[in-house]
């Protein structure tokens, strides 16, 4: 009998929506006002929020980071450097957000570990995909940073490529600025512009909408991948899209 006549034993788990998931984070997200550097309190919003999803639904979670507050590789290709060591720039910019993210999940006590596609043994892990599958069983939230580790390919299509490869059930999309989902057009030139409820990847590609890139769809579209798109930035949203609730737009 437990001390006092109280249990101990855990309360069980909320049922999620999937039990695997990829949350694709823009560097630009995670920036101060200005666009650049680290906001503190979004990487603290952030890390709490993934805690607390892990906590309350077991769920496994890989997170693909992006480094646009610090470098973009297409920045400097516009600017008449080359474009593969501009990607190679924006693929380092990523690591530091990857290490700034696992440093605020444990901060709020959640396990973590960063996982590079460029191999730096002193700062990060090699990404290996048993390796990343064992992390995520664990327990452990998994930062997968430095891209696909090939220039002239996004982040976005990071996030794709790996959620097929651990066999991620979706991917959160999370957008900042105040934009929470998938619209007709631009909702800050356009005012007439209407959030999709529900789009499938094709008509994404054929209307040209601003999800993901052309890649990063068409393989989604091909391995039958799921994505959310929604606003990061609103506390909760995480915990009601895996709950089942309409929150954004369901790309699939």
């Amino acid at each position: 009998m437990p001390k006092d006549g109280v249990s101990t034993k855990a309360s069980p788990r909320t049922q999620p929506r999937w039990n695997r998931i990829v949350l694709k984070l823009s560097g630009e997200a995670l920036a101060e006002s200005t666009g650049f550097g680290l906001d503190t309190d979004v990487l603290h919003q952030v890390a709490t929020e993934l805690h607390e999803v892990h906590e309350e639904f077991g769920v496994d979670i890989a997170v693909v980071v992006g480094g646009g507050n610090f470098w973009r590789g297409m920045k400097g290709a516009g600017q008449g450097m080359d474009q593969a060591q501009a990607d190679f720039m924006g693929m380092l910019a990523t690591v530091m957000n990857g290490l700034a993210l696992q440093d605020a999940l444990e901060r709020v006590g959640q396990h973590s570990r960063v996982m590079s596609a460029i191999e730096m043994p002193k700062v990060a892990e090699p990404y290996i995909r048993r390796r990343a599958e064992r992390h995520l069983e664990k327990g452990r939230v998994v930062i997968l940073a430095g891209g696909t580790g090939n220039p002239f390919f996004t982040t976005d299509t990071a996030a794709a490529l790996r959620a097929a490869e651990i066999s991620a059930q979706a991917i959160l999309k999370g957008t900042h600025s105040g934009v929470d989902g998938v619209y007709t057009a631009d909702p800050k030139l356009d005012p007439t512009a209407t959030r999709y409820d529900r789009i499938s990847h094709f008509d994404v590609m054929s209307k040209g909408l601003k999800v993901m890139d052309s890649t990063a769809i068409t393989f989604c579209m091909d391995q039958k991948i799921p994505i959310v798109v929604f606003d990061l930035l609103r506390q909760g949203n995480v915990k009601s899209i895996l709950r089942g609730e309409a929150v954004g737009t369901l790309v699939g």
